[in-house]
Order: C-alpha cells, then structure tokens, then sequence
C-alpha cells in the first residue's frame, strides 16, 4: 500500500496554508495598529484610565458581530462552499485594510472611523473561521489528518504571534505601512484560495431544518467532554491572561520604550511560538497530550504573572516569548483534539462554537484587560488574569477528566467505528 502523502506536498493545502497564514499574520498585525492608535488618539483627551477604557471598547466592538452571527456562521460553513465563503470573507477584510491604510496616510484618523472598521472585521472573521477551519480536512487524505491539522493549527498561532510583531515594526517605520503591508496580505491570502479547486466533503442531510441543524452542531459540543473541556479552558484561560490589548500601556506608561519597544513586546510571544512550531515539524506529539495540554495553560498563566511583575524590558520579553511557547503548545493540541473528535458535516457549526471561544478569550478579553486596567492598573489586571489562569487550569484538571485522560489524539476504537457507520449511512 502506497503512504499518503505529507500535507504540504498536496497543492491544494500549500494553498490553503499559506493563504491561512497570509491571513493570519494580517489580521493580527491590524489588531496592535488599531490598539496603539487607539490609545494614542484617546490619550490626546482623556486620562490613562479613560483611554484605557477606549482599548476595550475596540475589543468588544470586534467580539460583538461574531457572537451575534455564531449559530448561523458555523451553519453556512456547514451548508455552502467552504473555498468560496473563505474567498469572500477574506477579500472584505483587504478592503478594511485599504480604507485604514488610506486614512491614516491622509492623517485623518479618528476613534470613529476605528471603531466602525472593527464592527467589519469582526463581521468577517465570524465567518472566515469556521470554514477556513472545516475546510482543511477536506483537502488531504484521512491517514494525514492529523499533521494537516497541526499544520494548519501551526499556521493559524504563528501567524497570530508573528502579526502584533509585523504590525508593530510596519508602522514604527511608516504609520499607514501596516495597513497597506495587510492589504497585500489579504490580496496573496485570496490569490491562494482562488487555486483551490471543489473539493469532496460530508453534506449536511438537506430534510432537516437549518434551525435544527444549528441546535444539533451546538449540542454535539455540550455532549462531547473532550471537545467541550479542551475549548472553555482556552475560552476562560486566555480571556483572563491576555496581555496584547495591554501592551501599548506598558510600552507607553511602565517601560516607557516607545513604538519601537512595543514592535518588541509584540515579537516576543512570536519567537517563543516559532521555537515550539519548529520543533512540531520535527518531533510531533504523540503521547500524553492531554495532560501536556494543561501543563502548558498553567505555564502560560505563570508566564503572564511574572510579565505583569516585571518593569525591566529584557524581563517583560522573556516572560512574554515563555508565555508564546507556551500558548503554541496547547493551541497545537487543542485544535488537534477538537477536529479530530468532530464529524465532517459538524466542523462548520463546531468551529463556529470553537472561534467565539477564542474570540471571546481574545477580542472580549481585551475588552476585559482594558476595563480592569481601568479599575485597577495595567499591572494588577496583569496579575489577576495570570493567577485566574492558573486556578482554571487547576479546576479544569478536575472538572473534565477526559482531558487529562487523553493518551493520543486518536479516537477510541468504538467512536471510530461508529463514525464510520455515520459515514456509510450518509447519502
């Protein structure tokens, strides 16, 4: 019997992964910009707390759209072609990056105009997420699944590392460049996705209603304990430890190191991200992911504790690449565990569930770092979501044995073969 080939020597997931990437790297890289400018504009008026306050109004403004749109997002990636939903999404987020590019080189930057381009790109990446995540496994062999989805899972957390580092760098040199370098980004993101061409996936039964097909794809979340532990651990963990939306203050008010400091917060999670990533290409992880997983959220939280602590620059780096290393660790298996304990005809409505759980841990949870930096300061909301973090992964140990229990990212024996007779019976 022939092996099936590695991922990447399939050319329609080079596509999909560099257009992911691209993507990814985009998209994160317009998240700092928007912060720091942001806080840079309400500074000129308001008090430290008050800007503060404007960070995490930007947050929730780009958390709003996907929690409205979730049910029906994760339906339409279930229903309807995932190239063309991707393609469409994709292109609405080059043209946000095009308009800010444009204001900013005018000089006519306003909270308004930042605030109404957030409520967009949430829009998008409520329906970006969902099918760019269903589609993946529908372009490789099922023997390959797994490192596609590592791949895939590596492409989507570097990129999110690597982004606040190129947004950062981008507009320290020119301040309306980061806007115009994600343009390009999304423009060789939608060149990539154009080369897919229609590929095989498990369709939804057509008899039931789409009403009961979102119910469906929800329950299968509540009734999956692995699937349901592995996403509220990163929902809750990372939404009480996230430090990005707060980097701007540090770099403005405790480190005091300008843009060019920020660009290097920024880059400091990605180069702790881009070791983990490379040694994955090498020496995957088979074994003992469960219990590896919430080893690495509780190093995160302990991470984030000594960067809130910190007021030295070379501390508040190495603390913030541990803490990159350590979210590329459990995003690696999370997302593993996720899709591969998901049917075809759920990943759609799964992801939908999976991306309001990292949206909420990320763009709400910006929102909450500001707001509590408003109450408390920049270091204690850096100290109360690195302990919380903590204690959630300590409850998380307990409440959800099935994680800590989690040997490999196969599926028991008795759950695949009554995935494949789900299979065999789809029409």
């Amino acid at each position: 019997m022939t092996a099936a080939p590695h991922p990447l020597r399939i050319a329609q997931f080079r596509s999909y992964w560099a257009a992911r990437f691209a993507m990814t790297i985009a998209q994160n890289a317009m998240i700092i910009v928007i912060g720091w400018q942001t806080y840079t504009i309400a500074r000129t008026t308001m008090s430290p707390a008050g800007a503060a306050a404007q960070l995490g109004l930007i947050g929730l403004l780009q958390f709003i759209p996907l929690f409205v749109t979730t049910p029906v997002s994760g339906w339409v990636a279930d229903r309807f072609d995932r190239r063309l939903i991707t393609r469409c999404t994709v292109t609405l987020q080059a043209l946000c990056a095009l308009t800010l590019a444009l204001v900013t080189y005018s000089e006519g930057m306003t909270l308004p105009v930042l605030f109404s381009v957030a409520v967009l790109l949430g829009l998008g990446r409520a329906f970006a997420g969902p099918a760019f995540g269903a589609l993946a496994p529908n372009l490789v062999p099922r023997e390959v699944l797994p490192t596609a989805i590592a791949l895939s899972s590596i492409s989507w957390q570097v990129g999110t590392i690597i982004g606040p580092a190129v947004g950062g760098f981008a507009y320290a040199a020119a301040p309306w460049g980061a806007y115009a370098l994600a343009t390009v980004l999304f423009c060789i993101a939608l060149a990539g996705l154009l080369t897919i061409p229609p590929v095989p996936r498990t369709i939804v039964p057509s008899k039931a209603h789409p009403i009961r097909q979102i119910i469906d794809g929800l329950a299968y979340v509540g009734e999956n304990k692995l699937v349901l532990g592995a996403i509220t651990l990163d929902l809750f963990a990372v939404f009480l430890a996230g430090t990005s939306a707060l980097l701007p203050i540090y770099a403005h008010d405790i480190l005091k190191v300008g843009p060019q400091g920020l660009s290097l917060l920024a880059a400091a999670p990605a180069a702790g991200a881009s070791v983990v990533a490379l040694f994955f290409s090498f020496r995957p992880i088979k074994t003992n992911v469960g219990p590896k997983m919430l080893g690495a959220v509780l190093v995160y939280g302990v991470a984030t504790v000594a960067f809130g602590l910190s007021q030295i620059m070379a501390l508040s780096l190495a603390a913030l690449a541990v803490a990159g290393a350590a979210d590329m660790f459990s995003v690696y298996i999370r997302q593993s565990l996720i899709t591969l304990h998901t049917p075809d005809d759920k990943r759609g409505r799964v992801g939908a569930v999976s991306q309001l759980t990292i949206s909420a841990s990320n763009e709400l949870g910006e929102a909450e770092s500001g707001f509590l930096a408003a109450a408390l300061g920049p270091v204690g909301a850096v100290l109360v979501g690195g302990g919380g973090a903590i204690v959630v992964t300590i409850l998380w140990t307990y409440l959800f044995p099935s994680i800590r229990n989690a040997k490999t990212f196969d599926l028991p024996k008795s759950a695949q073969d009554s995935r494949d007779l789900e299979l065999e019976a789809t029409p």
